[in-house]
């Protein structure tokens, strides 16, 4: 195959698609377990696991610290991470427009495949769809993930309980500050880089050091959406400490800046964990030695009430609610 870029004849489901597969994806995802020829992948599936399915769209498609397909690799994980699954397999869609360069499209094939390796996840079937230039934008990547739990039963965002400790697994906003600055050509006095990371180890960690009760991955809405869900589903009142919240400054200034709340910022590698208060400082270390938990930290508590409210303890001594965004703070982030 010589042609550079994508045509509308790499979807049709001749020839040039079958090279195009060939060239981009087997080429780079057979060591992750994808096959030549099959339509569908069977799975060695014993025991109750975890399912989920989520599409990503970021402009730019390459952003310090990762791009597209990282992000969609550790995005998928991570939601398994949320209900206590080790990640096993993950499908791939691409949607790609008319006129994409091959070259990119092996750039985030490439990065997709390491990033399935890091974290330890097969992919295992996929597809391939082209559009006429303008009805997408370069490419749009949809993913969904199998994993298996390590518990009888899933972790749900229902089950926060009074009396219960928050935890984080380090600072919060980098990621949507790392992809604003690219898009917007803005530079910082500290460079600003995306935490995209697969989380299954720390989450795996959390899980089998203690008595876990909830987990989230605050992504886009950031922590606060996150925490927000959280009380909601479990109808309780989360007060998280604001002096307790890790923010690089460099995010920090930024966000002072540009006038964003960093709660609302969103976040590709950081998972909200809520346990028994019992289990929390075995939890906490637990956390830490796994990788991309070094910088865990408990940052607040679960109270009975009111139900559904997250609460901000200032420094200053006082508390403010939290709320969701209420608009799109950030276009096209994840």
């Amino acid at each position: 195959m010589t042609q550079d870029r994508v045509l509308l004849a790499h979807g049709a489901g001749g020839r040039m698609m079958g090279e195009l597969i060939e060239r981009v994806f087997l080429s780079r995802f057979s060591g992750t377990g994808a096959r030549l020829g099959d339509d569908s992948a069977t799975l060695p599936v014993a025991g109750p696991v975890a399912f989920t399915t989520d599409a990503y769209v970021v402009d730019p498609l390459f952003f310090p610290g990762g791009d597209i397909g990282r992000l969609a690799v550790c995005g998928t994980v991570n939601d398994l991470a949320t209900a206590g699954a080790v990640a096993e397999w993950l499908s791939a869609l691409f949607v790609l427009e008319e006129g994409l360069e091959i070259s990119v499209l092996e750039s985030v094939a490439e990065s997709m495949a390491a990033a399935a390796r890091e974290a330890g996840v097969s992919i295992v079937t996929g597809d391939t769809k082209v559009v006429p230039r303008g009805a997408a934008d370069k490419m749009f990547v949809a993913t969904a993930g199998v994993g298996r739990l390590l518990r009888p039963w899933p972790i749900t965002g229902a089950g926060a309980r009074e009396g219960d400790v928050v935890l984080i697994n380090g600072p919060i906003g980098d990621h949507g500050i790392a992809v604003l600055s690219k898009r917007e050509g803005l530079a910082f006095e500290t460079d600003i880089v995306s935490d995209c990371a697969p989380l299954g180890r720390v989450a795996a960690a959390a899980v089998q050091a203690g008595d876990v009760h909830a987990m989230r991955d605050p992504t886009r809405g950031g922590l606060a959406s996150a925490l927000n869900d959280l009380a909601a589903q479990s109808g309780v009142c989360i007060e998280v400490d604001e002096a307790a919240i890790p923010v690089r400054d460099a995010v920090k200034s930024a966000c002072e800046m540009l006038g964003f709340d960093v709660l609302h910022v969103a976040n590709e590698g950081k998972m909200v964990v809520i346990a028994a208060a019992a289990d929390a400082e075995k939890v906490l270390e637990a956390m830490k030695a796994a990788p991309h938990g070094e910088e865990s930290r408990v940052i607040g508590r679960v109270l009975a009430g009111p139900a559904g409210q997250v609460t901000l303890r200032t420094a200053h001594g006082t508390t403010r609610l939290i709320d969701k965004p209420a608009g799109e703070l950030l276009p096209r982030i994840c």
